[in-house]
């Protein structure tokens, strides 16, 4: 992992051969250890798309990966999606050489751009900090907190969304609490673009404040590809539409919902 920091804007530098060595070799092994069901493949367009993810396990993101592992063994290398990452993560001394070469970039819409000019794949958790650190009895919510920048980033491009929902990811550790107050009182929410400073209980670090990376237990993670959203405008006026965001907005989510809702119950029994 260790190297000179790559540029967190360029997606040239992403390493397809090693990719697809890491999802062949790993994928099959995380695949088995996390009981990995990825369903919906063939829901997945060709070209340029915008996949929309509800995002759970925080820092751990063991759902990023067993997507796409099997997204490249079903499709091929090219249809795995670049991920759009907080700059705080994807510039982490250490991790950021192996985040670039496995297709990070630094989430803004300008480097989406530069992946659909590609025709390559985009994925986005639009609940960022929020949705991956709810708090334990919201484990079943996809929670984007109002934000509809993807909205307009897939009408701005005219790209079809791809919902992506996953359940079980959210159970490697407790979040007791998602300590937002705490975030805007030590204005971490300023200066490092944190809205939440989290109380997780976790292995093997226990009780914690503040993002920490969880040794995963083998939890059984269920991914869904949702049939791709298509909306009747696009382009920049599109976009600029407060009203028609918002009920784009509301459609994408609640479907997520309804399929969040759905698995959680199927997990249950």
């Amino acid at each position: 992992m260790l190297g000179a920091p790559l540029d967190i804007d360029d997606p040239r530098l992403r390493d397809d051969r090693l990719i697809e060595r890491l999802s062949t070799q790993i994928g099959p092994w995380l695949a088995r250890y996390f009981r990995a069901d990825v369903r919906g493949l063939e829901n997945l367009p060709a070209g340029a798309a915008l996949l929309v993810g509800n995002h759970s396990g925080g820092m751990a993101t063991p759902d990023s990966f067993t997507l796409g592992a099997a997204i490249c063994a079903r499709h091929g290398v090219a249809h795995v999606p670049y991920g759009l990452a907080h700059q705080a993560a994807i510039k982490a001394p250490g991790i950021n050489p192996l985040l670039v070469r496995l297709g990070g970039v630094r989430a803004c819409h300008e480097n989406a751009g530069k992946v659909f000019a590609l025709g390559r794949k985009v994925l986005v958790y639009p609940g960022g900090d929020v949705d991956a650190y709810r708090p334990w009895g919201r484990r079943d919510q996809v929670v984007f907190g109002g934000r509809r920048g993807y909205i307009r980033l897939a009408l701005r491009h005219g790209v079809p969304v791809v919902p992506v929902v996953s359940d079980g990811g959210h159970a490697v550790f407790r979040v007791l609490s998602d300590g937002r107050r705490l975030a805007r009182w030590l204005r971490v929410d300023r200066t490092f673009r944190l809205k939440v400073l989290p109380v997780t209980l976790s292995v093997p670090w226990g009780l914690t404040v503040g993002p920490v990376m969880p040794l995963p237990p083998p939890v059984r993670i269920t991914t869904v590809l949702l049939p791709p959203v298509a909306f009747d405008r696009a382009g920049a006026q599109a976009a600029a539409d407060d009203a028609y965001v918002a009920a784009c907005a509301q459609r994408v989510e609640g479907l997520m919902q309804a399929t969040l809702a759905r698995l959680a119950a199927e997990r249950r029994g």
